[in-house]
């Protein structure tokens, strides 16, 4: 049996790359949706066992920030790095913007070196820190469809964030979507 080689620098760059155009384009998206839950129901939640609204739009922001930023660290840690949550939704969608894009940057100045350094993810497993791009990626997206998934019930709009929503219909070129 031959042992398997891992991924080169080369691709590990590229990988990194084409992930972080990615969460760029991710954050804008999610941006939206952040700034679009009500503050005066930020304290909704569709269910006994759901985190509120206000919940979820800080640990979607909090914790995207903090998984970029322990990429970059090369160490991934438990505890909130976060503290001072911000105070209403705007603030909060600017405060993921700034440092959403702030820790992108950390990560982009990685060496090829540094982006294969395997790294412990919590006792689970073992992979070359630019892997965890994608679970930033997919932990972006998910608790951002569970919380556009509060927007109506709150009595807010759901923005578009692939393509139109009812309440954002997409306007570009042909048929147009206005799913969800």
């Amino acid at each position: 049996m031959t042992a398997q080689q891992g991924p080169t620098p080369e691709f590990a760059v590229a990988y990194r790359d084409t992930m972080l155009m990615g969460l760029a384009n991710e954050m804008k998206a999610t941006k939206k949706v952040l700034a679009a839950v009500p503050d005066a129901k930020r304290d909704y939640k569709p269910d006994p066992n759901a985190r509120t609204a206000q919940e979820l739009a800080w640990h979607l922001a909090a914790a995207d920030v903090q998984m970029l930023d322990e990429t970059a660290d090369r160490k991934f840690v438990m505890e909130a790095r976060f503290k001072d949550e911000p105070k209403t939704s705007a603030e909060l969608a600017s405060w993921y913007e700034k440092n959403f894009l702030r820790a992108i940057e950390r990560v982009r100045a990685m060496s090829a070196e540094e982006l294969l350094t395997p790294v412990d993810f919590y006792g689970a497993f073992t992979l070359p820190v630019v892997y965890y791009l994608g679970f930033v990626n997919n932990h972006s997206i998910h608790h951002r469809g569970q919380l556009a998934t509060y927007l109506r019930p709150m009595g807010a709009k759901c923005p578009a964030i692939y393509g139109g929503s009812y309440d954002e219909p997409w306007m570009g070129g042909g048929a147009e979507t206005n799913a969800a």
